[in-house]
């Protein structure tokens, strides 16, 4: 079943995921968000085991994440309801971005264990600013900062390079 592509306003939501992958399985570390309207969710797991890591992701992520005393640390489960909850609250139809949104909605699923087990509100797809960005024409895009790899971080340069190719589109 395909589902309609809402016909009134919509929350928008940029995202990104940083994870273990071998190859075989993708573990969630930990996921940002930013909503259009302003408001940001970012929460690590509790449930990656670090040593599984490989040395990209312990070079580049693993030392960005904050003391495992800080309150964004939470159980798999809790960050599947909490992130619902900050995704439903403006009780609009969700539409989710990320950057590079194959492996980031890959993750995102299994939260939820697999994919069809997602709530019927929850978009089975990530839409991809990499190729909105393409489609408005490659215009001049904020470049990462220190914190890149950081998924707060990361939500938020997506958010940024999204709206500089929506503004290119409604220039041109």
């Amino acid at each position: 079943m395909v589902r309609a592509q809402p016909a009134g306003p919509v929350a928008r939501y940029f995202y990104d995921c940083e994870f273990i992958e071998d190859g075989r399985t993708i573990e969630l570390i930990s996921i940002g968000v930013v909503a259009e309207d302003g408001r940001d969710f970012y929460a690590v797991s509790t449930e990656f085991d670090p040593e599984t890591a490989g040395p990209w992701v312990r070079k580049n992520v693993l030392d960005k994440l904050p003391s495992p005393s800080d309150p964004s640390w939470r159980s798999r489960s809790r960050i599947r309801d909490e992130l619902f909850e900050f995704l439903s609250a403006p009780g609009l139809p969700i539409e989710l971005w990320a950057w590079y949104a194959a492996y980031d909605h890959v993750v995102l699923g299994q939260l939820w264990g697999a994919m069809p087990a997602m709530p019927a509100a929850m978009p089975k797809l990530t839409h991809e600013i990499r190729q909105h960005w393409e489609v408005a024409g490659s215009p001049a895009i904020p470049e990462p900062g220190r914190d890149r790899h950081h998924a707060l971080a990361d939500a938020k340069l997506g958010f940024a390079r999204w709206q500089a190719a929506q503004d290119a589109l409604s220039a041109g």
